[in-house]
């Protein structure tokens, strides 16, 4: 093809997704949504191959691709242009029974030319817990309304007998049907732009390009594997949930221009809903592999290609109905990321060439805390603390990460305003901000998590209720790389207010100052109520090389910023500092005896 209409369609396609995204933002009326990202838009061939897959939470990508093939399955001749379908079944292809599918055929001239897909996290789903997370699930049947496919729109026009038996079965149904409303307006939009663009080029030119753009991808990821070294890399997650230990194991095998990801060795599926299912482990994995290994390569059925993935039938990364997944994207799934980033950051790091694009695992563990409750104005309020998606930046083998920097698996995530939150729940910020010591410690430095605590503040029924499911304090998940440290774990603790005149909370800065019986939690249903408080910690990212090789300066830096203590710098970084400056010579004594204490203990 002529490579000027080539680059221009290949433009225009980013153009679709983005207005589409653009959109979807602009309807929305969750902070999930419009400030943390918690969604996807893509576009999709005919036959449901990914055709230019989108920014937002990038386990979607393939999931979604496997939703609209689902749908084509499912309603061979009966799909229609105008249609909208929903799917939201994790064993059909959604991650978990809150991530809505809203898929859309596109046909022109009466013909299927390709697909839209789009998905946020609902405001509420019908489960046993409000919001769609539900820690104490044994069944995905308590996990909410699912569809392994249904048709929403028709020909243009509202099923309202569809809709009206959808917003029936949840909670705050007129914020669900915003959620919904959003996504049919993305579809909508994604679908005008995409006939815009074949009225101006011809089908079969557009059709032509995506198939061209999608052979580019390929060749070119082929052609990155070739040069990356062969070899076999392992990495394992481990996730604590109310005592019990369960772990994800990955063998990833390089070999000529494909890669192999194995779970072999990974744990039964659990009890526990932190569980997912084969779509979800395949999305889990390629949600780092598309930003590390194809930061400059179009996200499509090209990269897909190369890719092999086993996963145990039966297993936490595969599990069969009807285990609980309500908790999947920030328990079995995040693992699988953080399995993934690790094993893929330890072959780039193998090679010369692409070296300074390997990295450590960033943020890998999400506190998922969703809190609901009557708020300040009389209504019902159910949402996320967004704070989760603040993360923190893994190290590069050039650079330290970045404080509270995100995630891998979301290039646009983020937190929401303290006072879009205020203003949404009965609650009172006390603090937020970095956390001391949470990066891990390196030569590069991973970038700092963060910590704050909350206090019910004018709540007609005196607080709220939350759901915490996060996968305990006891094993670090943010692995450093070539020597390099973890970063902190995450931490939750209840802050009982007790009676004997304690003081109510006011504005403490510190965990330690908080009146009251600290109680450490992690997985249920607690009441915030009263004057109670809740302490949240969030990992740091994994740091890169031994640190003691980190420079003293580099150290010092850290200590004057609050990002590392005074104590760390000397005992883990063996840097001694005294009368506010570098002791450069007590630094080298202490250093030589560190590494003379290693080489002893093994031997050396």
């Amino acid at each position: 093809m002529d490579p000027i209409t080539f680059a221009i369609i290949r433009h225009r396609l980013f153009r679709v997704v983005e207005e589409a995204v653009i959109t979807l933002k602009h309807v929305s009326g969750t902070a999930i949504t419009n400030e943390g990202h918690d969604l996807m838009v893509s576009l999709y061939r005919a036959d449901g191959s990914l055709l230019m897959g989108g920014v937002g939470f990038l386990h979607h990508l393939t999931s979604a691709s496997e939703a609209c093939k689902s749908i084509i399955r499912r309603f061979k001749d009966d799909i229609e242009e105008g249609d909208i379908f929903l799917l939201n079944d994790p064993f059909t292809a959604a991650l978990h029974t809150s991530d809505v599918y809203l898929v859309s055929p596109i046909h022109h001239q009466g013909r299927l030319i390709a697909w839209s897909a789009c998905f946020v996290h609902v405001f509420d789903i019908g489960a046993m817990n409000p919001g769609g997370f539900a820690p104490d699930a044994v069944d995905i049947f308590s996990e909410g309304f699912s569809s392994p496919g249904i048709k929403l729109v028709s020909k243009g026009q509202l099923r309202q007998d569809v809709w009206d038996t959808i917003l029936n079965m949840v909670r705050g149904p007129e914020m669900v049907a915003l959620d919904l409303k959003s996504m049919i307006a993305c579809n909508n939009v994604a679908r005008e732009r995409m006939l815009a663009l074949v009225d101006k080029y011809g089908a079969e030119t557009v059709d032509a390009a995506s198939q061209q753009l999608i052979e580019q991808s390929e060749t070119r990821l082929r052609a990155r594997l070739r040069e990356l070294p062969d070899g076999e890399w392992q990495s394992r997650q481990y996730l604590d949930v109310k005592g019990e230990v369960f772990r994800v194991f990955l063998t990833m095998r390089k070999l000529g221009d494909t890669l192999t990801f194995d779970f072999t060795g990974s744990s039964p599926q659990s009890q526990y809903s932190v569980n997912c299912t084969k779509w979800a482990s395949l999305g889990g994995l390629f949600a780092p592999l598309f930003p590390l290994l194809c930061y400059d390569i179009v996200w499509n059925e090209g990269v897909i290609r190369p890719i092999t993935m086993v996963a145990p039938e039966g297993s936490i990364v595969n599990c069969t109905r009807p285990a609980p997944v309500s908790v999947a994207t920030v328990g079995a799934i995040q693992s699988v990321n953080n399995a993934a980033c690790s094993a893929i950051g330890k072959m780039l790091a193998a090679s010369e060439k692409y070296a300074e694009e390997a990295t450590a695992v960033w943020h890998a563990n999400h506190f998922a805390l969703f809190m609901f409750g009557q708020n300040q104005h009389g209504r019902l309020s159910i949402g996320i603390l967004t704070e989760t998606f603040a993360g923190a930046g893994g190290a590069r083998t050039f650079a330290d990460g970045v404080d509270v920097g995100g995630e891998i698996p979301n290039p646009i995530s983020r937190m929401a305003n303290v006072e879009t939150i205020e203003s949404t729940f009965p609650i009172r910020y006390l603090f937020r901000r970095r956390l001391l010591d949470s990066g891990g410690p390196g030569q590069h430095r991973g970038g700092a998590g963060g910590e704050m605590a909350i206090v019910p503040h004018d709540a007609p029924n005196g607080g709220l209720d939350y759901v915490l499911s996060g996968k305990g304090s006891r094993f670090p998940q943010s692995d450093g790389l070539a020597g390099g440290l973890p970063g902190s774990v995450n931490d939750y603790v209840w802050v009982k207010a007790e009676g004997g005149g304690n003081r109510k909370p006011a504005f403490e800065q510190s965990l330690s100052d908080l009146p009251g019986k600290k109680e450490p939690i992690s997985w249920g249903v607690f009441p915030l109520r009263g004057d109670d408080a809740l302490y949240l910690r969030w990992n740091g990212g994994g740091g890169i090389g031994d640190p003691i090789d980190r420079k003293p300066e580099a150290v010092f830096d850290d200590v004057a910023s609050g990002i590392v203590s005074m104590e760390a710098a000397e005992s883990v970084y063996g840097v001694v500092l005294k009368e506010g400056v570098v002791d450069a010579q007590s630094t080298r004594e202490l250093r030589s005896q560190r590494r003379s204490q290693r080489q002893a203990s093994m031997g050396v």
